[in-house]
Formats: structure tokens, C-alpha cells, sequence
């Protein structure tokens, strides 16, 4: 039977996240029911990453329920890894380099994150837009020559995947990451995206619906195709 990608999702404790933050070569991105869809079309390049974390509770229980396995839910956010790895690279004064959202969002959110890690050196940052191939091998070329610690990528599901798996076959050796969203939220407000009542009630996606209506019709997707699609993996490894 195939390898299912619930499979490669990566049971942490905070202790084990902490450990990746000092390896090297690795690439490491984020599924939840939604991006979980798209992931299951593109199982060849969801392979080559070292771990997948499981972005949302549903698949989090979807895994427990037919896999037996307990893991924690783990997004790249100000709730999950992000400030784990902002705190490091800011108390070891380790070199960040974001890409993602668009021109204005990521330079308000870089100031954002300086403001609040202003040890953590910021090694570059560009949008998330490409026109054409020959931008992004010249990005890639850039990176690789700057060396960052740590690569934040959010370009949207595959894009991003696609970037980090491309940096690395070109000879990047630190460690990166997906983070989905998360530069465009906090573009968007402060260091914390969810208000402290939403983590601690596990409500971020009826939050994100809310206050992003580009996600009310994915998550409703999710919720029919999701359950099906996850059972039939589980069953078939297809």
C-alpha cells in the first residue's frame, strides 16, 4: 500500500519543534483539511519534505480516529511555531529571510516582527509575486548566496511547497518553512492575529471566516470533501 500523507504528519512536543530549529537542509511545510485536498494531487512534492505538521484540529482528530496516532496541532503563526523560531533566531541573533503576500503587506509585517525581535537579523524579504521564471531563479540564486538560517515562505499551497523544495535542490541549507497566511495577518494587526479568547476556545477558523471571506467557501468545501477524500486514502493509500 502507498504512503499516505497523514503519515508524514509529525507528532511534536514544543521540546521537538526546538530541535528542528537547529538542523540544517531541512524543509518542513503545514496541511489542514482544506490544503490537505490539494496535497493529496500533488503527493510527489508533499514527499520530499522532511515533516508535515498538521494545521487544524480537524485533521488532528481525523488522524487520531483512523490512524490511531496522536499529534498535536502545530500552524506557523503567532499560536504555534512562529514565535518558538522568532524567539531563537532573536536570543541566538540567527537570519530570517521572508517571501510572501504581497509588496506592502510584507514590508509592514517585517516591521512588525523587527519591532518585537529587534535582535532577530533580518536577512531579506520580497514579495510573493513572480512575472516570470527568471525572477524566481534569480530569487533562488539570491537566497542561496545569502545563506539565511531560516526561510519563511507564503505563497499559497504548491507555490510555496514548490519554492522551498526548488531553494533546496539549488543548494539552500538552512531550515524552511510554509507559513500560509500568516505574513498577510499580520500585516493586517498586530504580533497576535487571534484574539487570546479564540485560541484558548479553538475557534481560529470560525475567526478566519469572519474576518477573511476568501476562506467561508474553501472551509465549507472542506467540510463535505474533506471527510470522503480522507477515508478513501486511508483505505486505498490512493
Amino acid at each position: 500500500m502507498k504512503q499516505t500523507l497523514a503519515r508524514k504528519i509529525i507528532a511534536t512536543e514544543e521540546k521537538d519543534v526546538l530541535k528542528l530549529l537547529v538542523g540544517k537542509g531541512k524543509i518542513y511545510t503545514f496541511l489542514n483539511p482544506v490544503s490537505y485536498l490539494t496535497a493529496l494531487k500533488e503527493k510527489s512534492l508533499f514527499e520530499k519534505f522532511d515533516g508535515i505538521f498538521a494545521d487544524g484540529s480537524g485533521l488532528v482528530y481525523a488522524i487520531l480516529a483512523l490512524y490511531f496516532h496522536k499529534v498535536t496541532r502545530r500552524s506557523f503563526d503567532m499560536v504555534g511555531i512562529a514565535p518558538m523560531l522568532f524567539s531563537y533566531a532573536d536570543d541566538m541573533k540567527k537570519s530570517v529571510y521572508f517571501i510572501g503576500s504581497n509588496e506592502q503587506e510584507i514590508e509592514r509585517a517585517v516591521n512588525i516582527f523587527h519591532a518585537h525581535y529587534p535582535n532577530m537579523n533580518i536577512a531579506g524579504f520580497r514579495n510573493g509575486f513572480f512575472n516570470s521564471e527568471e525572477e524566481i531563479d534569480a530569487e533562488i540564486q539570491k537566497v542561496v548566496e545569502v545563506q539565511p538560517d531560516f526561510l519563511i515562505v507564503s505563497m499559497g499551497i504548491k507555490k510555496q511547497e514548490e519554492m522551498l523544495v526548488r531553494m533546496r535542490e539549488a543548494g539552500f541549507n538552512g531550515v524552511g518553512f510554509t507559513c500560509g497566511g500568516f505574513i498577510r495577518q499580520t500585516s493586517m494587526n498586530k504580533i497576535d492575529y487571534y484574539p487570546a479568547w479564540v485560541d484558548r476556545w479553538n475557534l481560529r477558523f470560525v475567526y478566519r471566516m469572519i474576518k477573511e471571506k476568501h476562506t467561508r467557501s474553501r472551509y465549507m468545501t472542506a467540510a463535505f470533501k474533506f471527510p470522503i477524500r480522507f477515508l478513501k486514502e486511508r483505505i486505498t493509500g490512493k
